[in-house]
């Protein structure tokens, strides 16, 4: 959607939310980042100034998966009420007479990503409280009850499917030597198939990035949520760890700087209150997903399906990433 015809869906859409007749908006630009369809605009009502974040499906898409933007909202309401730092929804909706598709609305928060530049605002002792805060918010949505509260999401569909289903991408990687050991990675994976951790509410994408830091390094929320689902919770903590494990990576990340791999996973026993499981499967599991993800990508910046020339570099770290994966399931 245009942003100007956005704008213009926006004014009876806030007007009739906010009761307010005389509300304009303020300005609306494309949110950063990948989150695909998402905006930020300014409201003027009543003498006060408001900000949103909204979220909208893809135009002319089948509404499942990440396109349902409605899963997002069935997890922010399922986390009122707990400790969890979210955006709370202000709006959402399938009505179409608004924007012709499912929405939702935030409020914006007045801190950034912890990534990047911002994360080195913050000393080393800030960071290790960052990392403290994410991964006890961490165990609170592991702790949701999804099964009264989570309906719309699903169920889990099983760890072979979650496994076997990313063999369509690594058919179509670019440069799929890097990828040589995935046969034998899945099969490890297939054949140690954990039967004893926990099935409950997953973000899918657990990483620094995902999260709101306050310049006072508050965690304010963890935000993008389009990757949850039901499954294996420990999916989260092996997808977070696997991001900070130094010797998965063919060069340092940023983010092991707020703490590393083996860091992380103490601090969840810590909060979870016990011992959680085999995190070092799901480890491996989500080295073998990126590893994947990563030669896909890197195929469809080449051909010039999704340009990000950003896959070049990190294609680098396939190999010593399937490398850690193998080790860490003991082949």
């Amino acid at each position: 959607m245009q942003l100007d015809e956005l704008e213009e869906r926006l004014v009876p859409f806030l007007r009739t939310m906010l009761e307010d007749p005389f509300a304009k908006v303020a300005g609306a630009t494309m949110a950063p980042g990948h989150a695909g369809f998402a905006y930020l605009f300014d409201v003027r009502s009543e003498g006060k100034l408001l900000r949103y974040w909204m979220r909208l499906p893809p135009p002319n898409v089948k509404l499942e998966g990440t396109a349902d933007v409605l899963r997002q909202v069935t997890v922010l309401n399922a986390l009122e009420g707990t400790d969890v730092p979210h955006c709370p929804v202000v709006w959402s909706g399938d009505d179409p007479q608004w924007f012709g598709r499912p929405y939702f609305v935030v409020e914006r928060m007045g801190g950034d990503v912890f990534r990047d530049t911002y994360l080195r605002d913050f000393d080393a002792g800030q960071r290790r409280d960052v990392a403290r805060q994410a991964m006890a918010a961490l165990a609170g949505v592991h702790r949701v009850d999804w099964q009264t509260r989570c309906h719309y999401l699903g169920e889990f569909w099983g760890f072979e499917f979650d496994i076997t289903r990313w063999d369509r991408f690594y058919e179509r990687a670019a440069e799929p030597q890097r990828l040589a050991l995935q046969p034998r990675i899945k099969q490890l994976l297939l054949d140690s198939i954990p039967n004893d951790t926990r099935i409950g509410l997953y973000h899918g994408d657990f990483q620094f990035g995902n999260m709101i830091v306050s310049p006072a390094g508050k965690l304010d929320a963890i935000i993008d949520w389009e990757l949850c689902g039901i499954g294996a919770v420990l999916n989260d903590v092996g997808w977070i760890c696997a991001f900070n494990e130094p010797d998965a990576w063919a060069s340092n990340r940023a983010t092991a700087e707020v703490a590393t791999a083996a860091e992380l996973e103490a601090l969840y026993r810590e909060a979870w209150g016990g011992d959680p499981g085999n995190i070092n499967w799901f480890k491996a599991l989500a080295l073998y997903k990126f590893s994947i993800i990563a030669g896909f990508n890197l195929m469809l910046h080449r051909r010039g399906k999704r340009e990000d020339p950003n896959w070049e570099e990190t294609a680098l770290s396939i190999e010593p990433s399937m490398e850690y994966a193998l080790k860490a399931l003991g082949g």
